[in-house]
């Protein structure tokens, strides 16, 4: 019904950047909040950066200052900017979406994830 992809991972030095795509597809008829989540090995999966139907954004204080979150709505995309890319910043990068299908009460999405790898 609803499909999440991500694009745009990939291996990157210190300090250099990356900027991550989610494009959702399927019977969409509302998307609420989307955001940005990471796993890296051995540890859970947190919370990088949300941004809400009206466009009001919270970030994980590891990320502010560094990371911008934004979503085009007519396109049904968001994006995540991510300069001065830390090593602790590899993980697997998530995209999630709230998303009401067919105007029903709406229900978690998530992709499938894009790896992130900080490393010279």
């Amino acid at each position: 019904q609803v499909q999440l992809v991500e694009s745009g991972g990939g291996l990157v030095q210190p300090g250099g950047s990356l900027r991550l795509s989610c494009g959702a597809s399927g019977s969409i008829f509302l998307i609420y909040a989307m955001g940005w989540y990471r796993q890296a090995p051995g540890k859970q999966r947190e919370m990088v950066a949300t941004i809400s139907l009206a466009g009001g954004t919270n970030y994980a204080d590891s990320v502010k200052g560094r990371f911008t979150i934004s979503r085009d709505r007519a396109k049904n995309t968001m994006y995540l900017q991510m300069n001065s890319l830390k090593p602790e910043d590899t993980a697997v990068y998530y995209c999630n979406g709230r998303i009401s299908v067919g105007g029903t009460k709406a229900d978690d999405y998530w992709g499938q994830g894009t790896q992130v790898t900080v490393s010279s």
